[in-house]
């Protein structure tokens, strides 16, 4: 016996937000990448990496929710939402080999004995544009950052993306203003240890929905106690919670209730409520109840009675 409600996906909403920053990042990438040949600069360099790093993930993320829409099959009975995580997956990798890159390359050259000639003016301005252009990405995948973990790895690889904006611009002002070449790598090397912690953060959330651990900020015990406080129910046990992907909660339990409740035919109440009451408490979109009277809750073996 079960009640869910799958409700309304947002699809739709994330694939154009993930198109519009995909353009946004692509292009500025590339005039990134012009810019650190033209100036010298391993900031503009290591950013047009970040950005084209995070170029790949937003066609991974944008693949992602192409095929987490498709509806779901005798195969695949919850559907392919699982490709998000999957996408989420290769971000945090592509983001960890580009900030280990970084790092090398902004060690090699601070403990050169030449710092190399870095051109100031140019590297303002090609850190300027990719600052405008990542705040804007940034608005872009804002509202959609609580719907998946695939869209907020998209929207942390942005905001690592300002950060490496706004690091080459101090860079830049620096150079010229003091000429100290060596900004440049001590930017580089502060891009390098802002990314990593975002793609651990990431890779956390990632094996935690494949471990299928019950989703942070969820109180199994708190659950437990809702469902006990309903009207008829003796006792719950067997109780799994786990997610799909971010923001898709499942939750199943075994719900001893009073025998009158089968033999007065109020099973469906019960159910009803229950589901509402996750729903409404907790955000579980999808739960399953199996009920069962109190006569024959002794018939259950010990270690569901545990659960």
């Amino acid at each position: 016996m079960h009640s869910h409600d799958h409700g309304s996906e947002h699809g739709g909403s994330s694939r154009t937000r993930l198109i519009i920053a995909l353009a946004i990042t692509a292009s500025v990438a590339l005039i990134e990448v012009g810019g650190a040949w033209l100036t010298g600069s391993l900031t503009l360099l290591a950013d047009a990496g970040h950005m084209l790093s995070d170029s790949i993930g937003l066609v991974v993320a944008l693949f992602a929710t192409v095929v987490a829409a498709r509806p779901a099959t005798d195969r695949s009975t919850f559907g392919y939402r699982r490709a998000e995580v999957l996408g989420a997956l290769l971000n945090s990798l592509l983001l960890l080999g580009i900030a280990l890159f970084v790092g090398i390359e902004a060690v090699i050259r601070l403990t050169s004995a030449d710092a190399g000639d870095v051109l100031g003016f140019p590297m303002l301005i090609v850190a300027a544009i990719g600052l405008i252009a990542n705040l804007s990405s940034l608005a872009v995948l804002r509202g959609g950052r609580e719907a998946s973990i695939n869209m907020r790895g998209a929207y942390l690889e942005v905001l690592g993306d300002l950060l490496g904006s706004l690091a080459a611009v101090i860079a830049a002002v620096v150079i010229i203003t003091t000429g100290f070449a060596r900004a440049d790598s001590i930017a580089s090397l502060l891009v390098a240890l802002l990314i990593i912690p975002r793609a651990l953060l990431l890779l956390r959330d990632v094996v935690s929905v494949l471990t299928e651990s019950v989703p942070t900020g969820t109180s199994v015990a708190e659950i437990r106690q809702h469902i006990l406080e309903a009207p008829g129910v003796v006792d719950v046990h067997d109780v799994h919670v786990w997610a799909i992907t971010t923001g898709a909660p499942v939750f199943t339990a075994h719900v001893v209730v009073e025998t009158e409740i089968f033999e007065e035919g109020r099973t469906d109440a019960v159910l009803d409520s229950l589901g509402g009451c996750l729903s409404d408490h907790f955000d579980v979109a999808h739960s399953t109840f199996q009920l069962e009277p109190a006569s024959h809750a002794g018939h259950e073996e010990a270690q569901h009675r545990h659960a």
